[in-house]
This record gives C-alpha cells, sequence and structure tokens, in this order.
C-alpha cells in the first residue's frame, strides 16, 4: 500500500503570523513555501497585501508570489494549476512542501484535490448583474448559492458576479472532488478577537506610514485602473476611493480598518467548518513543530 506524499498547510485569519510560522517551520523541517493569498500572486501588490519580504524569507525558497500582472485575471484554477507543480519541484528536491496563507479556496482545492467546472461567460446576464449594487450582488448570490456566499468578498462586484454566473447555469457553485493527491496536515492559527484587531490595527496604520499611498499611485501611474484596484479589494479598494477624493482619509481609514476585521472573520468562519484543522496560538512554537514532527514521521519505518 503506497502513501500519499506529505505537505503541511499553515492557515488562518489575516494578521495573525502566518508567513512567520511557515517560515520557522521551513527552517526546521527542510521545507519550501507555497503562497496561498488571492492578491499576493499579482506583481506589485506588496505593501497592501502584507508580501513577505527577502529578508523576512531567512533564505526559505517561496513560490506562487509575483505570478501575474494586476490588469489580468488569476484564478483558484489557475492557482492550484501552479501550486501542484510547485510541490512536485519541492518533493523532487526532497523537500517538505508548505502551503500558506489566508485563502480557504486555494488551500482546499490542493487538500481536497477539487476543481471546478468551465462555465462560459454569460454576456447579457453579465450586463444586467453589472448594474447592481454590491449589496444587490450579495442578496441574490445568497439565494441563489448560500455556501458559496458564505466565504465569497461581498466587495467585489467581480468575483460575485462570477459566482451568479455560475449559479445561474449549474444551480449553484459546484465543486468536483477527486481522490486525495496528498496526506495534509493543516495546521490553524488563531488569536482572542480583540488581540486580532488590534493586530489589525496596529498593521494598517504600519502599512500607510511604510509607504501604501505611494504603493498605490505607483500602480496607478504604471496603467492600474481605479475600478481594477476596487475589484481587488481592501486596502486598495479604499484607497482608490480616498485617492479619487470620494472619502477622506479619516474615512478612508476607518471604513478600511472595519472590513479588513470583518475579513478575518469571514475567514475564520470559512476555516473553523473544517474539524481537521489543529489550532495553536502563534506562540505555541513547540507545541506546532510537535504536531508537526509527528505527521511526518507517521508510516516511516
Amino acid at each position: 500500500m503506497s502513501t500519499l506524499p506529505k505537505i503541511l498547510a499553515i492557515l488562518g485569519p489575516t494578521a495573525v503570523g502566518k508567513s512567520d510560522c511557515a517560515v520557522e517551520l521551513a527552517l526546521y523541517f527542510n521545507g519550501e513555501v507555497i503562497s496561498a493569498d488571492s492578491r499576493q500572486v499579482y506583481k506589485g501588490l506588496d505593501i497592501g497585501t502584507g508580501k513577505i519580504t527577502e529578508e523576512e524569507m531567512k533564505g526559505v525558497p517561496h513560490y506562487l508570489l509575483d505570478v501575474v500582472s494586476p490588469k489580468e485575471q488569476f484564478t483558484v484554477a489557475d492557482w492550484k494549476k501552479d501550486s501542484l507543480k510547485a510541490i512536485n519541484t519541492i518533493t523532487e528536491r526532497g523537500r517538505h512542501p508548505i502551503v500558506c496563507g489566508g485563502t480557504g479556496l486555494y488551500i482546499q482545492s490542493v487538500v481536497d484535490n477539487i476543481s471546478f467546472p468551465e462555465v462560459l461567460p454569460n454576456k447579457p446576464l453579465r450586463e444586467k448583474l453589472e448594474k447592481k449594487t454590491p449589496d444587490e450582488l450579495s442578496r441574490l448570490l445568497s439565494s441563489l448559492d448560500p455556501e458559496r456566499a458564505k466565504m465569497i468578498d461581498h466587495n467585489n462586484p467581480r468575483r460575485l458576479i462570477r459566482a451568479i454566473e455560475i449559479a445561474t447555469e449549474m444551480g449553484y457553485v459546484p465543486r468536483i472532488t477527486a481522490e486525495p493527491l496528498f496526506g495534509t496536515l493543516q495546521i490553524g492559527l488563531t488569536l482572542p478577537r480583540e488581540e486580532l484587531k488590534e493586530r489589525i490595527h496596529l498593521r494598517l496604520y504600519k502599512r500607510m506610514n511604510g509607504g501604501l499611498v505611494e504603493e498605490v499611485q505607483r500602480l496607478h501611474k504604471n496603467g492600474l485602473s481605479y475600478a481594477r484596484m476596487i475589484e481587488l479589494g481592501l486596502e486598495y479598494r479604499y484607497l482608490a476611493l480616498y485617492l479619487q477624493k470620494e472619502m477622506s482619509r479619516e474615512e478612508m481609514l476607518g471604513k478600511l480598518e472595519t472590513e479588513i476585521y470583518r475579513y478575518a472573520k469571514r475567514q475564520e468562519t470559512w476555516f473553523k467548518r473544517d474539524k481537521r484543522i489543529h489550532w495553536f496560538s502563534p506562540s505555541e512554537n513547540e507545541e506546532i513543530e510537535k504536531t508537526v514532527m509527528k505527521f511526518l514521521e507517521k508510516g516511516k519505518r
């Protein structure tokens, strides 16, 4: 009986400390990291997405960062295809793949080997939906596919429209599950709500002082439209509105902080449904290492 190749997944809400944990585990267990973040795949979206720096990587190779231009679309199917290539590359080098991020659907696509059927664009439907507000689109998706509505970014009209398009065609947004490709240990990082909220607050102001406004201005100067930034969500959405003078700096910061926290709660809701995840505080380094060691040693003779 053959044993499935093993991968680790480090997951949890934004600002909880996933990247640092993944790097430390990679250093300890001879691993390499695959980013599972739906915005860090885009070139130039660095400060706003909290993309790990070369210094923070501590020499650990990272994959699925800076893959495509932010003017392009990059789907979960694209991510799964590229992540499987990265996993193969890492294992061929005799190292351990560590998938790290907060985009639950990306992680699940590899952990449970799921894929989505191709549904061609429905132009008349899209034109009709594009006239609706995000709130109207959210309510429509909730009526068509409550499960998909629970995990989607409700401030992203493009994703809402695509989900509605698929649900209209298929009756819901289906997930096709095949036999698993890997044995996976999922490590979830969690913090008390108030501590996470404080981390989000401090990180936002650190990014603002660290050149986030200038990053968004540079992206726009290089041809990234404000409309596309709004689609990309969170920091890019609200900075785009601020730079177009549609809200004050104070309004932008207040609204952005609230939306980041709501996003973190949606991430937690998504991950908490998976009872296979082993949850730890980011400070429980020894306990995490013991759990990983036990997983990697299991099945060895």
